[in-house]
């Protein structure tokens, strides 16, 4: 895998996926009904595919790239993202974007040491029927105990 600076905070662009669909289009509708100028066709369709590959080839590096990062927290839960970009050599902004996904998606568990700035892993725990009845409150988010509870014990908004 050839890394470039900043690929995967950069990553896919919407707007390259509808330029190559046009060109795409072009070449095609230019080439059905055949005749001296629809070379011109051929030249679209080139163009349109080779940037559908490359925004392909974006989507799969960005892949590789959260892969690397996972794998590097799993053999040292405990690292630090200056050790993860010292042993990687993947920039810094994609790191720590790459770092933030992994969490959206729920593949990495844990919080920074705010002092050394290590990882501090945190063990998963099964969810309960407990914790999967646990409402929120609609103005602030909090997880709200439905049981009894008609006031938010963060924002105090009603919950009825």
């Amino acid at each position: 895998m050839k890394y470039e600076k900043d690929s995967y905070s950069e990553g896919v662009s919407i707007c390259c996926l509808i330029i190559a669909g046009a060109f795409i289009y072009w070449g095609i509708t230019s080439l059905i009904p055949w005749h001296f100028f629809s070379w011109w066709g051929i030249i679209c369709l080139v163009i349109g595919i080779s940037i559908l590959i490359s925004q392909i080839r974006a989507v799969t590096n960005r892949d590789k790239l959260r892969n690397v990062i996972k794998y590097e927290f799993e053999q040292n839960p405990n690292a630090s993202i200056e050790e993860i970009i010292e042993r990687t050599k993947i920039s810094r902004k994609d790191v720590q974007a790459i770092i933030l996904d992994l969490k959206a998606r729920g593949e990495l568990r844990g919080k920074f040491s705010s002092k050394t700035g290590q990882m501090k892993p945190i063990k998963v725990q099964e969810k309960t029927p407990a914790q999967e009845k646990t409402e929120y409150c609609p103005n602030c988010g909090t997880p709200v105990n439905r049981e009894g509870a008609q006031f938010c014990a963060y924002c105090g908004a009603n919950l009825e």
